[in-house]
C-alpha cells in the first residue's frame, strides 16, 4: 500500500480502522478490505485491541474500540472549545502584543490547542498540539487548581530559562475549569512580575471565552 505519512505502520492503522467504519469484519473480511497479508492484518488488529481503539463483537468479528468514542469526544470539544476561544484570543495577542496560547487539560499533561505567535522577533513559541507538563508554568497550576483557581496566575522561569507567563481559567456553566489561556514570552519584556502587566487583560481573556462557551452550548 501506499504512505501516506511516511510511517508505515500508521498508515496502516488509518487503513484498517477505515475499513471497520462499515462494520464489524472478521480477520478475512478485514485482510480483503485492507488488502494487507493476514498475518499483517491480525498483528494490527491485536495491537489496536490493546489500546482500545478496536474491539471484539459477540462473533469474534473486529469493531471499532471504545477508546475512539471518547477521542472522538474529546476532539469535538475542543475543536469547539478553539473555535469559542479564537476571537478573544486574537484580541489578547494583538493587545498586548505577546504570544497566547490556549490549554486543555489532558490526562496528567495540559495540551495547547491553539497558539497565537507574537509579532516580535524575540517570542516564545508553543506550537499547537504540543503536550506539556501539568506541574510547571502558570497554566498547568490553573488547570489543576479546579473550581479554587485564582483570577490569574503568573510564572517564570519554571520550565524554561528566561521564559514567563500569565494564565487564568476559563470555566464553564458550573464554574469548572475548562481551560487556561495564557500569555508567554521573555523575561525582558514580561518582566519577572509578568501578572501585573498582563494579569487583568489575560483575566478578561478568559472571562469572555468563558461567556462565550457559556452563549454556545
Amino acid at each position: 500500500m501506499e504512505s501516506i505519512s511516511g510511517v508505515g505502520v500508521i498508515d496502516k492503522a488509518a487503513v484498517l480502522l477505515a475499513a471497520l467504519r462499515v462494520g464489524p469484519l472478521d480477520l478475512a473480511g478485514l485482510q480483503a478490505a485492507t488488502g494487507m497479508p493476514r498475518a499483517t492484518a491480525h498483528r494490527l488488529a491485536l495491537a489496536l485491541e490493546a489500546h482500545h481503539l478496536v474491539r471484539r463483537d459477540a462473533q469474534g468479528r473486529f469493531c471499532l474500540g471504545l477508546e475512539l468514542v471518547a477521542l472522538g469526544r474529546a476532539a469535538n470539544d475542543q475543536l469547539g472549545l478553539a473555535e469559542v476561544a479564537l476571537p478573544a484570543l486574537v484580541t489578547l495577542r494583538d493587545g498586548s502584543g505577546e504570544s497566547v496560547q490556549l490549554f486543555v487539560r489532558d490526562d496528567q499533561h495540559r495540551r495547547c490547542v491553539v497558539s497565537l505567535q507574537s509579532p516580535h522577533g524575540l517570542r516564545w513559541i508553543v506550537p499547537e498540539g504540543s503536550l506539556l507538563p501539568l506541574d510547571a508554568g502558570s497554566a498547568g497550576k490553573v488547570l489543576t487548581a479546579g473550581p479554587r483557581a485564582a483570577t490569574w496566575v503568573q510564572s517564570v522561569e519554571e520550565r524554561e530559562k528566561g521564559v514567563a507567563s500569565v494564565s487564568a481559567p476559563v470555566r464553564d456553566r458550573t464554574g469548572a475549569v475548562v481551560a487556561a489561556v495564557s500569555i508567554s514570552g521573555p523575561i525582558e519584556r514580561l518582566t519577572r512580575q509578568p501578572g501585573k502587566r498582563f494579569g487583568a487583560q489575560v483575566a478578561a481573556a478568559g472571562d469572555a471565552i468563558s461567556a462565550s462557551l457559556a452563549a454556545a452550548r
